[in-house]
């Protein structure tokens, strides 16, 4: 649920390492069962200038971030003092852009027949994406970083997010008891 900009830089020759996210600047840590979460020490954000921490995990699928984390080490393997997206070019390392990412998905999207992507709609698919998984709201917000309900303006397909809590038996029944969910906006 990161911000675009928070993983990107907005021109080659724009990276900061005192605002852009760096390999360095991974680290791992582990709940109390042991479980692996990955954690990117932000720097710095449009909300949090002096930094923040942006938590994963491991997914299921061809989709997860961990293998292709782990996949862009392999093939690229950047420093640790530059741009975690980097990769090398005839004339030195090269950071992920802005408009080289969205380039990027926008080629997909066509191979694909899909319609192009508004880009904000990564971090909107998010909040959806965890929402269809039965994450509670107040988990949703936590780690979208969220300080207000504002969140809740991506809700776009309220009855199949909303249709677990309404049940008549619902799965979500303790649940719903001990958490209010956001006002539809």
């Amino acid at each position: 649920m990161a911000r675009l900009g928070e993983f990107t830089v907005p021109s080659l020759k724009s990276f900061d390492i005192a605002k852009h996210i760096t390999r360095g600047r991974i680290r791992e840590d582990f709940d109390r069962r042991g479980r692996r979460v990955r954690v990117f020490a932000l720097p710095w954000t449009k909300v949090a200038p002096t930094g923040e921490d942006v938590y994963w995990s491991k997914q299921d699928g061809m989709t997860d971030p961990s293998d292709a984390l782990d996949n862009h080490f392999r093939v690229n393997n950047p420093p640790m003092n530059i741009h975690l997206f980097s990769w090398r070019h005839p004339s030195g390392w090269r950071p992920l852009t802005r408009s080289a990412f969205t380039k990027r998905l926008d080629t997909i999207a066509i191979s694909l027949h899909l319609p192009k992507m508004h880009y904000h709609g990564l971090r909107i698919g998010s909040v959806l994406e965890y929402l269809l998984r039965e994450v509670p709201f107040d988990a949703v917000k936590s780690m979208g970083r969220w300080s207000s309900n504002s969140f809740a303006l991506y809700l776009r397909e309220h009855a199949v997010v909303l249709a677990p809590y309404i049940q008549a038996s619902s799965a979500m029944e303790e649940f719903t008891r001990l958490t209010i969910i956001p006002p539809v906006r």
